[in-house]
Order: structure tokens, then C-alpha cells, then sequence
């Protein structure tokens, strides 16, 4: 479909393309990785014809298409969302367009003309070829694409221009999905998208007729959907034919293999080297010599990557907080006639680790803001608990950096009394070295801001982490040392993330936001996922596949590793739902006070105080259905490891 041929390219000294070749194939599935600056951008950019090569050839079928969605930039034109989307269709609006025209002339001419025959063959050509392109069904294929990237039916008639760069970009996705090109370029496609509509783009892409490549740092989402790596590297394009996973394992035997080549030319290169010293001034060996010599600018020496420079770090102990650390209670967030959220109730106690999931715009991150102190709300009450120390990472960076500020200032203004002088190396540890320090926060990049702000959580010694989005702008090797970092952190964490990858060995619970109200679920992400996927075959009355245990083929290494990792979710679970249990004896305790309180008639002649003691019973009695529905969920959640761990 499409060859690329010795492409070389140079940008000054530094190669890009070295030689390259390489075929993309009708049904292909590709992963385009490599580090920063290696030339990702480039090839794309080549494969399109908007970046010119030095040297070979890029040879398309003349039937290919090429469709991009590129990390930002895209614009809308301001139409009704269904109306640009539609648009994808250009060849069935063409033609709808032809036989209006048509029959707006038909009007105009005479019925026994010969033009007028004419026409009314042409109009019927292109009504068959409208029938072959399923034109009446157009507006369905639009709805479900855009619903599926989570857009709502009120949202159809809406102009593009209301709605926010991330949102753009799924309308940008949607019409790249609906026009079918050949081959389908996608960067970060992830990036603004929820865990619900990322599961419906994965299961589109599985079943796209033509070929895909993409760049992400969505490990999960790669491993997903690719069965071809492309990696850049130096100049060099290496092709993996696996996903994600295979190509981490591959290009590390490769590269010890490489390695041990490299010092083994080394060592006959010295060899040679040596006996050109040792000789050079001797007659009787100087044919010797020179046919060494020769011989030593003819090799090809073996180069290694030398490895991309990577965040390193660990937090430091917090203090030990009070046992909650963290009550909201009867929150009401509304941005005029929107209501986020409306009388939301949870408890967070030491140890918590919870991912908060939910489609774009259910609160998530306006959630976030709230506990951090940072965003104001109408109703309610959001109470930190004793010797709990915040730290909040915000998902927009520009929105809580001074853009004025240097990277120092903001770290050394971040440091407890005392550690001002470790602000220098804190920063060197998060890749700000040399000059970088005295940089503005303004003209740093995405993933430089992210950083920063990282660096000033390790120093601030919190023991609750509010983390938003903290994978945004981080390359896959800063998210691993990142999720290392907090899985050895032993404070409480609050996520708001839909990398699942990311997620998955951190958390213990997912509090899930949907329009005005919350629901827990108790265990990993994927056991969210797993529940989530039963409820929708539940609701469409399609009984949910029984898991099969496949502890059988498991090792027993990694049967005692699987058997740990339960029994660590078993431990919090334990421990709350004991907690649940003293909750619920204590506010059932008030129940029963404030109904002996009611068997007096004397209590209901009390006006106003009648009405307030009424109006608390009615809380408790709140407190204690919800107490008991995650009751449930727990002992669920508890009773299915339980017997996941006795399978194995």
C-alpha cells in the first residue's frame, strides 16, 4: 500500500532518517514509538507529504488516503455539531448538492426537451450511486460515532464553537473515523478522552477496515490495538511484529545482544589499533600497518542509543495523618444553570488509594479543586482531617503557576523552613539542570510544567496527594517512574487519571462521577471495568460471561506473586469494612435515639425545633442507607478475592 524507500533525512548534523525502508500494509496496526526528538513527527509528516526527505522515494497506491488527527491545533467551523460532522460524507453531499441543482433547472426547462431527458438520467444515476453510498443512513453513522466519543443527543444542534479544545478534538476523531481513510494517523489520540469512550474508540479501531499508526504513551491502548512497532532510533526505523509489551521485552534483548557486538568490536578494534602503534615506524610491517589502517576506516562501528535522560525520584516519609482524612459532606457544585454536583457525600480514611473515573465534564477534576481548596461551591461541607497535609496537582499547569515565576522560585517557594538549599538538586533530579532553573514558567513545555509541579509535591512532605491528570505530557518512561514513586508512597491518594495502565497496581477503590452523583466501587481498575461491562449486558438483559480462573497455568512464581497482589486488596477492604460496620452501629444508635425521642407527643409540639430534629433524623437515616449499599459493595468485592485466592 505504502513503501518508503532509503529515506534519509538531515536536520544539520543531526540525522533523522538514515537509509530507511519500510512497507505499511492494507490491514497493518502500528505503533510508532521512540524518545523524544527521535523524528515520530517527521515520519508522519513525510508519509503526508508536508516534510520533504533528502534522499529516496515514498511510493503510494494511487487508491490510498491518508486521514491525520494531529495532538492540537484543529479548528471547527462553527456549524451545528451533526451538520460538521456530516461533512466527513463530502462525496454523498456533493452529490445530494448535483440533484438539487438538478431539479432546480428541471423547473426551468421544458419537459420535452432534450436537456430535460438528459438530466432526468443523470439524477437517476446519481440517486443509485447515493443508495450505494447508504446515504440515508449518514445521520445514524454520525450519531453513533459521536455518542460513542461521549458527545450527548443535546449536544447535535450545539455550535463547534462552544465546545473546548478537547472536545474539538473528538469532533476532529469523529470525522476522521466517519471519511475512512486508507490509513488512519493518530497522535495522542487519547489524550481528551474518557475511560468510556477510549474503550468504544479501541473497539472501533479493532474493526477499521484500513491500517493504523500511532503515537501514544498509552501503554494499555498500544498493547490494545497493535500488532506492528516502528521504533525510531538514531537514524534507524526497527520493526517489532507483536504490541507494546513484546517490543519493551524484544528491544531489550536486542539491545544487550547489540551491546556485547559493540564491546566485541571494541576489544578487536584496540587489537588492531595496537598493532598499527606498535609497528607504524617498522619497514618490514608497514604494508601490514597500512592494510590495518584501511581496513579500521572501513568498519562500521556499532553505535548504542546512549539512554534519554529520565525523571528520578522517590517521596519523601510523610507524617502519619489522623485516621480520616478526608469528609465531604452534602457538596452542591453549579456553574450557573449547570449543576456538576448535587449533595455529594464520601469519606476518605488513611491508606485510601482511589481512582476517580467518569466521562468528560461529570465533575472529575471540578471534584478535585474542591478538596484541594482551590474552587469554591455553593452547599455543603469538605472537612480535612487532623494532621492531614494536601498537595494538589493540577491538570492545567498554567492555571495554579505564576507564569512570571522561575522554575527555582516556585521550588524554593514550595520548601518547608530549612530546605531551601534542595531545591537545586530536587530540580536536577526532575531534568532542570544547568541554565534550565532560571527558565520562566511561561515558556516551559507541557511535560516541563508537569514536572515542576512533581517537583514541588516531593517537597512539600504530603501525606494526601490530589493528583489530576498527572500522566499529561509525561513519555512512558517518567509515567513508570512516577507509578513506582507512588506505589512506594505511604500516604493517601486521590487520582484523576483514565490511563488505565497507570492506574492499575495503584489504587484499591474507584469513585466513579457521573451527572450529579457518585457510585464506589471497591477493588483495581480493571475490576471497575469488569463491573461496568456487567452492568451494560445487564441492562440490555444479556447475562455476563462467568470468568474461568486460569490460575492452572500460571508458574508458581507467579502464582504466589498473583496470590500477594490479592491479599494486599484483601487488607484495606478488611479494615473497611469493619469501619463500615462501627458507622453504621453508631448512626443506627441515633436512629433509634431520635425514634424513642418520636414515641412522645410531646416532641411534634416543638415548632421549629420539631422541624430540625426531624430534618437530622431524615440525615442520619441517609447516612446510614448509603453506609450500608458500599457495605455491600465491599463484602462483594471482599467475598470474590476471598475465592479468587482459594482458586488459585
Amino acid at each position: 500500500m505504502i513503501e518508503l524507500e532509503q529515506i534519509s533525512l538531515r536536520y544539520g548534523p543531526k540525522v533523522i532518517f538514515n537509509e530507511i525502508g519500510v512497507v505499511i500494509n492494507a490491514r497493518d496496526r502500528i505503533g510508532l514509538v521512540g524518545s523524544n526528538g527521535a523524528g515520530k513527527t517527521t515520519f508522519i509528516k513525510a508519509l503526508l507529504g508536508l516534510a520533504e526527505v533528502d534522499e529516496g522515494r515514498i511510493d503510494k497506491a494511487k487508491f490510498v488516503t491518508l486521514g491525520y488527527l494531529p495532538q492540537d491545533g484543529v479548528s471547527t467551523s462553527g456549524q451545528p455539531l451533526l451538520q460538521e460532522v456530516e461533512e466527513a460524507f463530502e462525496s454523498v453531499i456533493e452529490l445530494r448538492q448535483r440533484i438539487e441543482d438538478a431539479n432546480s433547472k428541471l423547473d426551468k426547462l421544458s419537459a420535452e426537451s432534450e436537456e430535460y431527458h438528459e438530466l432526468l438520467e443523470l439524477m437517476g444515476a446519481w440517486e443509485h450511486e447515493l443508495d450505494m453510498h447508504e446515504a440515508h443512513k449518514v445521520k445514524s453513522k454520525v450519531e453513533t460515532v459521536l455518542l460513542g466519543l461521549g458527545f450527548q443527543m443535546s449536544d447535535m444542534e450545539r455550535s463547534t464553537n462552544e465546545f473546548s479544545g478537547g472536545w474539538k478534538m473528538r469532533i476532529a476523531l469523529a470525522k476522521l473515523l466517519l471519511m475512512q481513510p486508507s490509513l488512519l494517523l493518530l497522535d495522542e489520540p487519547t489524550n481528551h478522552l474518557d475511560i468510556e469512550s477510549l474503550q468504544w474508540l479501541e473497539g472501533y479501531l479493532k474493526s477499521y477496515e484500513g491500517a493504523l499508526l500511532i503515537v501514544s504513551h498509552d501503554r494499555a491502548f498500544l498493547d490494545t490495538l497493535c500488532t506492528k512497532i516502528f521504533a525510531l532510533s538514531m537514524g534507524r526505523l526497527d520493526v517489532y511484529a507483536g504490541n507494546y509489551s513484546y517490543f519493551e521485552e524484544e528491544s531489550a534483548i536486542r539491545l544487550d545482544l547489540l551491546s556485547k557486538a559493540q564491546a566485541n568490536q571494541q576489544r578487536k578494534l584496540e587489537k588492531t589499533e595496537r598493532f598499527i602503534e606498535r609497528f607504524r615506524y617498522k619497514n618490514t610491517k608497514a604494508k601490514q600497518v597500512q592494510s590495518r589502517i584501511k581496513a579500521l576506516e572501513k568498519v562500521d562501528r556499532i553505535e548504542l542509543e546512549s539512554s534519554e535522560k529520565q525523571i528520578d525520584f522517590s517521596f519523601l516519609p510523610p507524617p502519619r495523618s489522623g485516621q480520616k482524612v478526608l469528609e465531604v459532606q452534602g457538596v452542591h457544585k453549579s456553574y450557573e444553570d449547570l449543576k456538576v454536583l448535587a449533595g455529594i457525600d464520601f469519606t476518605l480514611e488513611r491508606g485510601d488509594r482511589i481512582a476517580v473515573v467518569g466521562v468528560n465534564g461529570a465533575g472529575k477534576s471540578t471534584l478535585a479543586r474542591i478538596i484541594a481548596g482551590e474552587e469554591p461551591y455553593q452547599e455543603g461541607e469538605v472537612t480535612i482531617g487532623h494532621n492531614v497535609v494536601p498537595a494538589y496537582f493540577a491538570q492545567h499547569q498554567a492555571d495554579i503557576l505564576d507564569v512570571e515565576d522561575t522554575a527555582l522560585s516556585v521550588v524554593e517557594r514550595a520548601s518547608p523552613v530549612g530546605e531551601v538549599g534542595r531545591a537545586r538538586s530536587i530540580l536536577g533530579s526532575f531534568l532542570f539542570e544547568g541554565d534550565d532553573v532560571f527558565k520562566k514558567v511561561g515558556v516551559l513545555s507541557g511535560g516541563e510544567r508537569n514536572r515542576l509541579a512533581l517537583a514541588k509535591i516531593l517537597l512539600a512532605r504530603s501525606n494526601f496527594l490530589i493528583l489530576d491528570e498527572p500522566t499529561n505530557h509525561l513519555d512512558m518512561r517518567s509515567k513508570d517512574q512516577l507509578q513506582s514513586a507512588l506505589l512506594d508512597y505511604t500516604g493517601s491518594l486521590l487520582i484523576v487519571s483514565h490511563d488505565r495502565d497507570f492506574l492499575e497496581p495503584l489504587v484499591t477503590r474507584v469513585l466513579e462521577v457521573s451527572q450529579n452523583s457518585i457510585c464506589w466501587y471497591y477493588g483495581s481498575l480493571s475490576h471497575y471495568i469488569a463491573k461496568k461491562e456487567e452492568e451494560a449486558l445487564a441492562a440490555q438483559g444479556v447475562a455476563a460471561p462467568k470468568e474461568v480462573s486460569n490460575s492452572s497455568n500460571m508458574s508458581s512464581k507467579e502464582r504466589r506473586q498473583h496470590n500477594a497482589r490479592v491479599r494486599e486488596q484483601l487488607k484495606p477492604l478488611k479494615k473497611k469494612l469493619t469501619t463500615f460496620e462501627e458507622r453504621i452501629a453508631k448512626y443506627e444508635a441515633q436512629v433509634t435515639d431520635w425514634e424513642d425521642k418520636m414515641k412522645d407527643p410531646e416532641f411534634f409540639k416543638q415548632g421549629e425545633q420539631t422541624q430540625t430534629g426531624m430534618q437530622e433524623y431524615d440525615s442520619i437515616k441517609r447516612k446510614v442507607d448509603r453506609l450500608y449499599e458500599e457495605w455491600e459493595e465491599a463484602t462483594q468485592a471482599y467475598t470474590e478475592l476471598e475465592a479468587e485466592l482459594q482458586n488459585s
